[in-house]
């Protein structure tokens, strides 16, 4: 059975695309570990389709599975859609942007195996993280957040609405299946049902760098529906 499943949402990555792709399947190689990567396109309009479909071809189709969307439906329907198509035992997700490096994913992989954890994250917060590449105005806004979650929520966790994680693949399955958030709210939500069900979760440092390429996807839509979200789930978390 393969190991590990990584799941890639992209929406206008064209120029990430390729340097993240090569990153993973360096770091799945060194570690001696099998792996396929879910490329979840959204209809980006600047040919990153095309590039996931160069990349294929170089890498094999048993690496690089292509799962397109026609159009952007949002991060968290983009999950589900890749779990529908992963056949490893162990989900990964993360960022194609470079914002996640893929270094990091063997400190993953460990932490798991030593605590048998079903959920491992990366945690910007914690001893060890950090974040490169923020203006003044952008970390204040984040780490308020991030203290605001803390205060309301108690995940548990140092860092609820990190992006980069993995995942045992059923626990995964049944959590997606009880969430209703989509977007950004969506990382967070999973965190809380995760709790809501017993489930065990870890996490590892990491440092997270602002894109190199392309436009951030946070705007103030964004931040309101965080916020949206953050307070349904203050009023409905057990």
């Amino acid at each position: 059975m393969l190991k590990y499943s990584v799941l890639l949402p992209t929406y206008n990555e064209r120029e990430n695309l390729p340097l993240v792709v090569w990153l993973i399947v360096e770091a799945f190689e060194e570690a001696g570990e099998s792996f396929e990567i879910i490329n979840i396109d959204d209809g980006s309009p600047d040919g990153t389709q095309e590039v996931a479909e160069q990349l294929q071809r170089i890498f094999g189709e048993d690496r690089i599975v292509l799962r397109p969307r026609a159009e952007r439906l949002g991060l968290g329907t983009a999950y589900i859609h890749g779990l529908t198509h992963a056949r490893g035992e162990f989900i990964f997700i993360m960022d194609a942007d470079l914002s996640h490096h893929p270094k990091f994913i063997k400190d993953f992989i460990q932490v798991q195996r030593e605590g048998d954890y079903d959920i491992v994250t990366g945690s910007r917060y914690s001893d060890g993280g950090g974040v490169y590449g923020w203006d003044l105005k952008r970390k204040i806004v984040s780490s308020g957040a991030n203290i605001l979650t803390q205060i309301l929520l108690r995940p548990g966790i140092s860092d609820v609405t990190g992006s980069y994680r993995l995942y045992k693949k059923h626990v995964l399955q049944k959590l997606v299946k009880s969430c209703e958030s989509k977007g950004y709210v969506f990382q967070m939500e999973m965190i809380v049902k995760a709790r809501e069900n017993g489930f065990s979760v870890s996490q590892v440092p990491i440092t997270f760098v602002d894109r190199m390429y392309g436009e951030s996807k946070m705007g103030f839509s964004e931040i309101l529906q965080f916020a949206k979200g953050l307070l349904h789930l203050f009023m409905t978390s057990q």
